[in-house]
């Protein structure tokens, strides 16, 4: 079969998010399929980007083959945003007949953060005589409005609206990374047998390489389990949403407890934060820089308790696949969740402590629980998670979820 796989913000283990895509293409690619991803050459979530002078490029990434369209550079949520986007639907109504005739595809995949890619995915699986599937990420418009405040009758969102409505009515199938979604999705025209749920996953592989922490990193490290602490990590974006202010007050209350923190990462917040763990004297908090994803197996590895947390949002009653969870359940560390969502993968896994979002106490209280477990207990924690990890989120396991959904 081939797979055309439309993402705009595709990336590569090297170039950086978005994997999901290169590690569905490559897992499919195992299985006997041919694949193409179809991205655009600018995207602020890479580390590196596509550099392209012609209008597109076909290239081999990483064993992958792209159709790499150019598009502007941008930064932030404004108009050069906008152009971005903007360029990379042009590009693929465009190029739809290169992308229909070139690689002829059995299945077209429309699976950008917004819907807007529908319109050209449908044009090329028309083209093809393809089935047309689309990927949900996140809820647009509903993400924007729910989180972003706009209203239902801003242009913005009555054009992603018919967007996704569109997408619910003429895909064959649609899958989506949010458990829960369907509830929403019903009430924008989408029957309950279109609907398929594929979460977030890990590579296996990648965790049985022995990359090297770097040497700062580790002698912070050993300084902190000499002292005796136990170490507490989170790894991601600082940002607002990721409710880190809730951690920090948290690490007051537990100032004179035998633990160390340490935040990988960076984010718009991530010197505010910096500024409050000084103001407040936080001796055991620490900051390190983002790292190489090939890096972070590693290091949670020398972690004794993981970190996630989101803030209290109602859109998340549809359901959360953040990718640091399922790193986290796949280091096998007892992880506390300070999350309210229509799902709860820690308790599903019984692999530590779900708790409120934005309960500084609550999360003081977990750690002091999780430092009076005995050994054998935050043994058999960590152990539920590789092994919950391993059963529902391999990406060989989900590729072949996939693929099964998609040829009913």
């Amino acid at each position: 079969m081939n797979i055309l796989l439309i993402n705009h913000y595709a990336g590569s283990p090297e170039m950086g998010m978005e994997f999901r895509p290169y590690y569905m293409a490559r897992a499919w690619e195992k299985m006997g399929h041919s694949v193409m991803i179809a991205s655009a050459s600018q995207a602020h979530v890479r580390n590196l980007q596509f550099n392209t002078n012609k209008p597109y490029e076909i290239r081999k990434v990483e064993g992958i083959q792209y159709f790499i369209i150019k598009t502007p550079a941008y930064s932030g949520n404004n108009i050069s945003r906008i152009k971005n986007m903007w360029a990379f639907i042009k590009g693929l109504n465009k190029f739809k007949k290169v992308l229909a005739n070139t690689f002829q595809p059995d299945v077209v995949i429309a699976s950008s953060t917004y819907p807007l890619d529908i319109y050209p995915a449908k044009k090329i699986a028309n083209l093809s005589n393809a089935k047309l599937i689309f990927e949900v990420h996140d809820l647009w418009p509903l993400s924007p409005m729910e989180l972003g405040g706009y209203s239902k009758f801003h242009p913005f969102v009555i054009i992603m609206q018919k967007a996704e409505n569109y997408a619910y009515k003429h895909s064959n199938t649609v899958i989506s990374m949010l458990p829960n979604a369907f509830k929403h999705m019903e009430k924008h025209g989408l029957k309950k047998e279109k609907f398929k749920h594929v979460p977030n996953g890990i590579v296996v592989e990648e965790w049985d390489k022995h990359v090297a922490i770097p040497e700062n990193f580790s002698a912070l490290i050993k300084q902190e389990k000499d002292k005796g602490n136990k170490l507490i990590a989170y790894a991601g974006s600082h940002g607002v949403a990721n409710a880190l202010d809730s951690l920090l007050n948290a690490m007051i209350t537990l100032k004179n407890q035998p633990v160390s923190l340490f935040l990988i990462g960076d984010g718009p917040l991530k010197n505010d934060l910096i500024q409050f763990t000084k103001s407040n004297n936080l001796s055991n908090v620490f900051f390190l820089p983002p790292v190489k994803k090939d890096i972070i197996p590693a290091i949670l590895d020398k972690m004794d308790f993981l970190y996630i947390g989101l803030q209290n949002q109602s859109l998340f009653r549809f359901g959360i696949s953040p990718n640091k969870l399922i790193d986290y359940l796949m280091s096998g560390k007892p992880i506390i969740q300070a999350i309210k969502a229509g799902n709860n993968i820690v308790a599903d896994a019984n692999c530590g402590l779900a708790i409120e979002p934005e309960n500084p106490d609550a999360i003081a209280n977990a750690v002091c629980q999780l430092l009076e477990l005995p050994k054998e207990r935050i043994t058999e924690l960590g152990h539920n998670a590789h092994k919950y990890c391993l059963l529902h989120h391999d990406y060989k396991v989900l590729a072949k979820n996939f693929i099964k959904y998609i040829s009913i």
